[in-house]
């Protein structure tokens, strides 16, 4: 992985802390990484931690004169051999499979065209719901890899499946697109 541009993606979910592992694994593999917070991610985890751990500034706003003067959302995506959002929460997925763009990360989800890996993490009674599994169907078709998050203990003091995958997971599937 050595000198590949990844872009994590950061969303607002408890399992954000585990995103600061699976960072620092990649930076360690020698991978170039850059960080898209979320603000409700930056609620959980500071940008901070990401800064520290990649080297570079992380990136919370669409539009930056001085870092990105044509849009960080064109910038990063053209830069990018890889996308990964981690943890994606129900919102993102929904934002994701219907194409809307409120956002720096939603809208460098639309404007990426390198291959895009989702890790999923929440509560497991939205995890079941309908709505989810649809948008999880319609982000598959559209050719999105999502790793599906695993049964365990929540945030929420239950036990279900809802666990975003362990860095080290995420570490393997990364690296192994690298690979081929």
């Amino acid at each position: 992985m050595k000198n590949r541009e990844i872009l994590i993606g950061v969303t607002g979910g408890i399992a954000a802390y585990k995103t600061a592992s699976l960072v620092s694994k990649l930076v360690q593999a020698d991978a170039k990484v850059s960080v898209v917070m979320t603000r409700s991610a930056r609620k959980f985890v500071g940008t901070a931690t990401f800064s520290a751990l990649t080297g570079r500034p992380v990136n919370t706003r669409a539009f930056s004169d001085v870092a990105h003067p044509l849009g960080a959302h064109i910038e990063l995506a053209e830069q990018a051999e890889l996308l990964c959002v981690a943890p994606a929460t129900a919102n993102f997925l929904a934002k994701a499979a219907t194409g809307m763009a409120e956002d720096l990360l939603s809208t460098l989800y639309l404007s990426c065209n390198c291959p895009i890996l989702l890790a999923p993490a929440m509560n497991s009674a939205m995890w079941e719901k309908s709505a989810v599994q649809r948008n999880i169907r319609q982000l598959s078709e559209d050719g999105v890899d999502v790793v599906l998050p695993t049964e365990g203990w929540l945030s929420c003091r239950q036990t279900g499946v809802g666990r975003m995958a362990e860095a080290e997971v995420l570490f393997a599937e990364i690296q192994r697109r690298f690979d081929n």
